[in-house]
C-alpha cells in the first residue's frame, strides 16, 4: 500500500474531525501548487484575494461564497499547522459528547457568524482587510464544548493537570489583549466564534439545534443528486430452486468478514491507525473500495 492509498484510507476510516483536517490540508497544498506552476509560466494569479473574506460588505456581490470559504483556506504553513492542531484537540473533545453533523453543522455557522460580525466591526470602524483561516470555528468548536462541560480535566506536558475552562479562559484573554493589534480582524472573528460556540450550545440545552440549518442543506443536495443519478426500476425474478447451503454460506463469509472489521476498528480505537499491520491497513481498504 503506497502512500496515497495510505492516506484515502485514513481518510474513509476517520471521523469528521480528520475529514476537517484533510479538507483544510488539501485546500493549502493543491491551490498552492497548482498556481506556483502557473506562475513559472508567467501566470500570476493571487488566489487568496478571490476566497478571503473582505471587509467591504460590497465584495459580497460578486464572491459571496467567501462568507464560508475564508474558514477553509491559510495564509501560510505554520498558520495552518496550528490551527489543525487546535482543531484536532477541541474537535476530538466535542465528539465526546456530539455528533458528527453537530461538529460540522457548528463550524459552519460558527465560520459565517464570525464572518458576518468581523465585517460589521470593520465597516463601523472603516476599516478594509480580508482574512483568512479556520481559526474562529476552531474557537467555536472549543468554546462550545467549554460550556457544556467546563470541568474536564485535562493533562498537558509540564504543566500537568488543568481543567478545560483554564485553557479557554487563557485563549480568551490573549485575543482580548491583542485587539489592538495588527491583527484586529483575526482575533474580532476568533471571539465572535467563541461567541456564537457559547450560545450554539445554551440553545441546544434548551432543545433547539442550529446544527440541523447546515444539516437540512446538505441533506437537500444529497438526495437530489441521488434523484438525478437513480437507476429505473427493474422487476427482479427470485429463483427459489436456489439450494439454501449457499445462501447459508454466504452468510457465515459475510460474518467473518464483519467480526474481522469490528475487531480492526476496535484496534483502531484503542491503539489508533497507525497500531495497525500492513495486511490489515489493506484488508481495510479493499473492503472499503
Amino acid at each position: 500500500m503506497n502512500i496515497i492509498d495510505d492516506l484515502k484510507l485514513q481518510y474513509k476510516m476517520g471521523g469528521i474531525v480528520t475529514k476537517l483536517i484533510f479538507w483544510n490540508a488539501a485546500l493549502f497544498v493543491l491551490p498552492w501548487l497548482f498556481f506556483a506552476l502557473l506562475s513559472l509560466l508567467g501566470v500570476n494569479i493571487d488566489y487568496i484575494h478571490y476566497v478571503s473574506l473582505s471587509s467591504n460588505p460590497a465584495h459580497l456581490l460578486w464572491k459571496p461564497w467567501s462568507l464560508l470559504s475564508y474558514a477553509f483556506f491559510h495564509s501560510g504553513i505554520m498558520h495552518i499547522i496550528f490551527n489543525m492542531i487546535v482543531l484536532n484537540f477541541s474537535g476530538n473533545l466535542f465528539m465526546t459528547y456530539f455528533t458528527s453533523k453537530q461538529l460540522l453543522g457548528l463550524y459552519v455557522l460558527g465560520s459565517v457568524f464570525a464572518g458576518i460580525s468581523y465585517i460589521l466591526v470593520f465597516y463601523v470602524l472603516n476599516i478594509s482587510a480580508p482574512i483568512v483561516g479556520a481559526s474562529a470555528a476552531i474557537m467555536a468548536i472549543l468554546v462550545a464544548t467549554t460550556t457544556y462541560y467546563p470541568l474536564m480535566d485535562l493533562r498537558l506536558l509540564i504543566i500537568g493537570n488543568v481543567k478545560l475552562w483554564h485553557i479557554t479562559a487563557v485563549i480568551i484573554i490573549i485575543d482580548l489583549m491583542q485587539l489592538r493589534s495588527e491583527n484586529m480582524g483575526g482575533h474580532i472573528s476568533h471571539l465572535s466564534g467563541a461567541f456564537f460556540g457559547f450560545i450554539f450550545i445554551k440553545l441546544l440545552q434548551n432543545g433547539t439545534d442550529l446544527s440541523t440549518v447546515v444539516s437540512r442543506f446538505l441533506d437537500f443536495f444529497a438526495n437530489l443528486f441521488k434523484k438525478n443519478t437513480a437507476t429505473p426500476f427493474k422487476k427482479v425474478h427470485k429463483n427459489y430452486s436456489k439450494p439454501l447451503e449457499k445462501s447459508v454460506s454466504k452468510i457465515v463469509a459475510k460474518d467473518k468478514s464483519q467480526q474481522q472489521i469490528d475487531e480492526i476498528l476496535d484496534k483502531i480505537s484503542q491503539s489508533g491507525y497507525d497500531s495497525l499491520t500492513k495486511e490489515e491497513k489493506e484488508f481495510l481498504f479493499k473492503v472499503g473500495k
